[in-house]
């Protein structure tokens, strides 16, 4: 019997907090057949559209956007949590759902013109997702893609993408928070 992405994935209830459904790719990423699907759909997909870079959002971004970009044959840019990079740096301040956070990218890392793509975990609200297409742009770059490997469309994250110009794709998608 094949698997999907979504059997890997272990829905976590009430955390980190009463009334989340917190989504766990940690069953993805321990699984070597679970993880080469993830990242060859990923490839698959972006194989041949012009990405120069990839740029992960910190944390799990960084784990399947460097498989994705080592597959690609492109470099690989972290999207940092404030004061983790050292060296010179953008950043820029965004809205959570429930507070504030600062995001951070070298300021050489992407080449004028670049064609980029996004690589996350997940998209909920979309709020990190945008922080990010925002720091890339200001960076000089061009995102027109963005990919993760979890959609929770109930919270209209990809869509907020999209009304941006950028194409969202996703391995799969779950309804409810």
């Amino acid at each position: 019997m094949s698997r999907t992405i979504a059997s890997f994935i272990r829905t976590v209830p009430d955390y980190p907090k009463p009334g989340i459904l917190f989504r766990d790719v940690t069953g993805l990423l321990e699984d070597a057949r679970g993880l080469r699907m993830a990242v060859d759909l990923i490839v698959h997909r972006y194989i041949d559209r012009g990405v120069d870079v990839v740029a992960g959002i910190e944390a799990r971004g960084f784990i399947f956007g460097t498989a994705v970009a080592y597959e690609l044959g492109v470099g690989f840019v972290p999207i940092r949590k404030a004061g983790k990079l050292p060296g010179e740096v953008i950043a820029i301040d965004y809205e959570l759902e429930y507070g504030s956070d600062r995001m951070e990218m070298h300021v050489d890392a992407i080449p004028d013109g670049a064609g980029v793509l996004l690589v996350d975990d997940l998209v909920a609200t979309g709020g990190t997702a945008l922080a990010a297409l925002e720091l890339v742009r200001r960076a000089g770059g061009r995102v027109d893609d963005a990919s993760f490997v979890i959609d929770l469309p109930e919270l209209g994250g990809a869509d907020r993408l999209r009304a941006e110009g950028v194409d969202v794709f996703a391995l799969c998608a779950f309804d409810g928070a």
